[in-house]
């Protein structure tokens, strides 16, 4: 990973146009290229972000750039769609690289992983007549999913369980998939983000990745009574 603190400014262009001022801002470059912008304050989200997969390249700083006092430029562009973010660098405090190894993966409270357990002995009770478990806990790189599955058609769902679903585990399982598509009796894996509450933001961010989203009953699911579960 790479951390710069630096004076920036960032605009972003895509579905929406962004601008942040010139600022003392941390940078932050991790192992699969993702770029996210932090300030000292506020909550533990960056300010703006570019999520791999992406490529980051250096621009000509301009004659008014330089002027401007501005070091380096850099392009973060989106390879999925033309989402942009341009980071023009002044005075630079800090520039550190640090490998961090490979990362065991988050381990799941009791909920969580009951859910998960109780989730890949009731797919075709809650997913729907025709779906099949292929496996729990299927690996890859950065750790394994929680379950990978097969619609009645027989195309591949990769499925992570979180209790409370946030932005953080939508990003997960879009890193998931990008590495699990690549195996060729994967291809064109798709997901279902399942959780007992899902957060506004991370639906959102989820449907438009084209990630399904689960509600899952805790209750209900130890019992399979009453069914109350919504796959959107």
């Amino acid at each position: 990973m790479r951390l710069v603190v630096a004076k920036c400014a960032v605009d972003y262009s895509g579905r929406l146009d962004a601008h942040l001022p010139m600022a003392v801002r941390l940078l932050m470059v991790k192992a699969d290229g993702s770029v996210l912008v932090h300030s000292d304050g506020g909550s533990y989200k960056p300010l703006n972000w570019m999520a791999a997969p992406c490529r980051t390249t250096l621009l000509e700083v301009s004659e008014d750039d330089a002027r401007a006092g501005i070091t380096e430029i850099w392009q973060v562009q989106a390879t999925k769609d033309d989402g942009k973010l341009i980071i023009r660098i002044g005075e630079v405090f800090h520039d550190i690289d640090h490998a961090f190894g490979v990362d065991p993966g988050l381990t799941k409270d009791g909920v969580e992983a009951h859910l998960q357990e109780l989730l890949a002995a009731q797919v075709p009770d809650i997913l729907g007549t025709g779906w099949k478990l292929l496996r729990r806990e299927y690996p890859t790189p950065i750790g394994p999913v929680d379950l990978v599955v097969f619609d009645p058609d027989g195309l591949p769902w990769a499925i992570e369980v979180k209790r409370v679903g946030g932005i953080d585990g939508v990003e997960q399982l879009g890193r998931y998939l990008e590495l699990l598509g690549r195996e060729p009796a994967l291809k064109n894996i798709r997901g279902i983000f399942a959780a007992q509450q899902i957060r506004p933001q991370a639906k959102t961010l989820a449907h438009d990745r084209d990630i399904r989203t689960l509600l899952l009953d805790y209750t209900t699911m130890r019992g399979m009574d009453d069914s109350a579960d919504k796959l959107f």
